[in-house]
């Protein structure tokens, strides 16, 4: 099995359970605190794991790369921001509805690939990206 494969399976594992644990964390508190924890408690985890890893030392190169620096705290912007949402949608919503409509981000990345990107999607690859809009749509409203 290809090492992306994994890791996008381990991804999909782990973000399962933030839709679970959120949402029992979030009973009777305020969304928007509990994200700010949240993204604390991340921050404090993923520097040391990139300690461990030793990979802190390359900080200073992407420090010092302007467009590399802009482009991850836009993409740190756009992930707080989502998850901002995903935690006010899950204080009030079913996981079992809000997830599916937060899946629905596979399908605008591919719409945005194509546009930004100039990347290919196949006719299957089209039918399976419709397949996913149609099948997000269809676990949240029925």
């Amino acid at each position: 099995m290809k090492s992306w494969l994994i890791y996008a399976l381990l991804s999909a594992i782990c973000a399962a359970f933030v839709s679970i644990f959120g949402k029992i964390g979030l009973s009777g508190m305020d969304s928007t605190a509990a994200t700010a924890i949240r993204a604390a408690i991340m921050a404090i985890f993923l520097i040391g794991v990139a300690v461990v890893q030793g990979h802190i030392s390359a900080v200073p190169s992407i420090m010092g790369q302007p467009k590399a620096l802009v482009c991850i705290a836009l993409s740190g912007i756009a992930g707080a921001t989502s998850w901002l949402f995903y935690f006010f949608a899950l204080k009030t919503g079913n996981v079992s509805q809000v997830a599916p409509i937060d899946k629905l981000s596979v399908v605008f990345s591919v719409l945005l690939a194509i546009l930004l990107f100039g990347e290919n999607v196949t006719f299957i690859h089209g039918i399976a990206i419709a397949l996913i809009a149609i099948g997000g749509i269809l676990l949240a409203l029925f």
